[in-house]
């Protein structure tokens, strides 16, 4: 029987699920949906449909990661629920892995001479506020996740010394203000995946950093604020 790792990201608007083989790193398979507020809908029929089309079930699943934030908070809670309903139901472990970092080793997998670059994450967090972290090539933190509001002098320090890529979705509202800073970079079309959170949780795995089924929470980064309605 395979042994697999199901990984699940749903920390944005994309809906992501990806098998790799645990023994061999090998992807066996991905699939995303790009639909608004669908996650709860969804996310259990494209995890059907991957096992599915990979001729696979259920029961060559052997780990779950799944993205552990900062990010949308209902996407969070979404994936968080259905990891840590897999595990419990296939008495299997849980991996969670950080939006962030896995953002940036998705970057840096694929750029020429990754280790002249610093990779900086961020995440749209309304108005001139963004989720960020910074993080070196191998994955090594440079800066933690932070809630970080933009102005003229964020990141200076990261800025002074070093080629800094900016990405994500918050990342076109840092643009304008160092527009005229060389050493900041920026691209865009870059979203979370599956794909990204796997390849990490698959030394996670090794390592066993498992995550406990009964207690996990996600990593929200910032307290949710609510407000009760007024009365009319």
């Amino acid at each position: 029987m395979s042994k697999l790792l199901l990984s699940l990201e749903t920390s944005s608007p994309v809906c992501s699920v990806a098998l790799h083989h645990l023994e061999t790193g090998r992807l066996v398979g991905q699939t995303e949906l790009r639909l608004e507020k669908s996650h709860s809908s969804h996310l259990s029929l494209l995890i059907s449909q991957l096992l599915e089309n990979t001729l696979h079930t259920l029961q060559d699943v052997a780990v779950v990661a799944v993205s552990d934030g900062p990010g949308s908070y209902t996407g969070l809670r979404i994936g968080a629920a259905a990891a840590k309903g897999l595990c419990y139901a296939l008495d299997i472990p849980l991996l969670a892995i950080s939006t962030l970092q896995s953002l940036a080793h998705q970057v840096a997998a694929g750029t020429a001479r990754p280790e002249q670059y610093l990779y900086c994450p961020m995440l749209d967090a309304r108005r001139m506020e963004v989720y960020a972290g910074v993080y070196q090539a191998d994955g090594t933190e440079v800066l933690a996740p932070t809630p970080l509001l933009l102005d003229e002098t964020s990141l200076a320090e990261q800025l002074a010394g070093y080629q800094l890529l900016c990405f994500g979705s918050g990342a076109a509202k840092f643009q304008p203000l160092v527009a005229n800073n060389s050493q900041a970079g920026f691209l865009y079309g870059i979203e979370p995946s599956a794909v990204a959170v796997g390849a990490l949780a698959l030394g996670a795995y090794r390592r066993q950093e498992f995550r406990s089924v009964a207690y996990y929470e996600p990593f929200y980064l910032k307290e949710v604020y609510t407000t009760t309605p007024k009365n009319n």
